[in-house]
């Protein structure tokens, strides 16, 4: 506890330093924020996850936020042919080690997942109290104030569920999570954790305050949060917490708004010159399903062959159903000494990269309220709304609506929630919460094998990993 406690103060420190400290490093004129295009350049260039530009070193201590999230699933298995040195950084934590902040030597590096989203709290918190002293143009202080919210609901969401229990409505109240920092200026005190409860009741409180300075404001990009971001990402949020009326009604938002779902039955392959079948783009930044995004796309450096694949688990997943497209236009057969299997459904740079760490669709949205709606007894609304879905993801020709009903309903949304979002940093947490969940619990052994290529390069089977969650 007190070497957690003083990291936090030293991250919390060294975000903060001064107010004006901060602001002379960052405002436009390089001395002080006078005015709302000052915040908003701060905003944009210090309180969002930057874009990692592809095909950086994916490595513990890379560009990438998180990109380990993926790994600790059961929807990702090793592929090894030859020694990698990008994976080397990475391999605590697909082994699930107690201490995967740890290099190949066995020292502790740097929490560099901490310490950048204690940073960018620490600059929204500069940001907000900034903003109330300017006024030069109140509906764009509102926006920005407004983005601040929903972002430090979003960092304190990663913080909560990667360094703390999941949220349990039987527990919450007594277990421990992260320090809450919501000022910004510097304290002399002796910082200690909140309980899981008191971060989400933060995270609630954010959201809505950004609900209600970002209702009505027009959308810049998918790249910068809005209205419909905040409300999505509550329907989210309440699915954790088990508060499923609520996750209807933030849904529900979000569907009378103005975006849609590709129908995959209009969608076609390329190929290059020689016929062969080339990647493609189901989930980039101009597609209709794009709500909001931020950060890199670790998964597309992750995944390209010649470190992780698609796990056999997931793969039979997508097999079961023949007529489903995802199977097409999702996953991508590649050779790199074999066959395997690699995501193609995230955007390519050219098509307009999104995020595959923090990433919001409509799908998620329409499997949150049919979840809700499942785990409430509502079988027929619940299928309804997993129709909406389904009828652009399968072969029309051959759809058939679900039957299911009850627990089996419940599982089928599950597997759908796995099909449907898989690699855009969800399985982890998803996983988490079913474990506990009052209504329906669930769990699974995630089974890891792990290989080393020896000194003659030839790859060694060292054993395979089993974690139960």
């Amino acid at each position: 506890m007190r070497k957690f406690c003083k990291y936090i103060c030293c991250v919390i420190l060294f975000g903060c330093a001064s107010c004006s400290d901060f602001l002379e490093e960052y405002s436009q004129d390089l001395t002080y924020a006078r005015t709302a295009a000052d915040l908003d350049e701060i905003l944009v260039g210090e309180g969002y996850m930057p874009v990692a530009k592809q095909s950086e070193l994916v490595s513990l201590q890379g560009a990438y936020y998180f990109p380990w999230i993926h790994l600790m699933t059961d929807d990702v298995l090793e592929h090894v042919y030859y020694g990698n040195l990008q994976r080397e950084g990475l391999s605590a934590f697909y082994t699930w080690a107690p201490y995967p902040y740890t290099n190949e030597e066995g020292e502790m590096v740097k929490d560099n997942t901490w310490e950048r989203l204690y940073k960018h709290i620490s600059v929204v918190n500069v940001i907000l109290k900034k903003s109330e002293g300017i006024h030069d143009f109140p509906e764009e202080i509102e926006r920005i104030q407004g983005e601040c919210y929903f972002l430090r609901a979003v960092y304190y969401y990663y913080l909560v569920n990667f360094y703390a229990k999941p949220y349990a409505k039987a527990t919450a109240d007594t277990d421990l999570g992260v320090t809450i920092k919501t000022t910004e200026y510097i304290e002399d005190i002796y910082f200690t954790r909140n309980t899981v409860a008191e971060v989400y009741k933060q995270i609630l409180e954010d959201l809505a305050s950004a609900k209600r300075l970002l209702q009505g404001k027009k959308k810049k990009t998918v790249y910068r949060a809005d209205y419909h971001a905040v409300q999505a990402f509550l329907s989210r949020i309440y699915l954790y917490m088990e508060e499923y009326d609520n996750v209807i009604s933030a849904a529900d938002s979000v569907l009378a708004a103005n975006y849609g779902l590709l129908d995959y039955n209009t969608l076609s392959l390329s190929t290059d010159t020689w016929g062969t079948l080339q990647p493609t783009s189901t989930t980039y930044k101009d597609s209709p399903e794009i709500i909001f995004s931020q950060g890199g796309n670790a998964i597309n450096d992750l995944m390209k062959g010649d470190m992780y694949q698609i796990s056999t688990d997931l793969l039979e997943l997508f097999q079961k159903d023949a007529n489903d497209l995802r199977q097409k236009f999702c996953i991508y057969e590649t050779m790199y000494y074999e066959t395997l299997y690699v995501p193609r459904k995230l955007a390519k740079p050219e098509d307009g990269m999104v995020s595959s760490e923090c990433l919001i669709r409509l799908p998620e949205v329409l499997l949150n309220k049919a979840e809700a709606l499942a785990l409430i007894g509502k079988d027929v609304e619940a299928r309804a709304v997993l129709e909406r879905l389904r009828e652009k993801r399968i072969v029309a020709a051959n759809y058939t609506p679900v039957n299911y009903s009850g627990n089996e309903l419940i599982h089928f949304i599950r597997d759908e929630r796995r099909r449907e979002l898989c690699f855009e940093g969800h399985r982890w947490f998803d996983l988490r919460r079913y474990a506990v969940n009052s209504r329906c619990p669930f769990q699974t052994e995630v089974l890891h094998d792990k290989y080393e290529v020896n000194a003659n390069w030839e790859v060694e089977y060292q054993g395979t990993y089993r974690l139960t969650v």
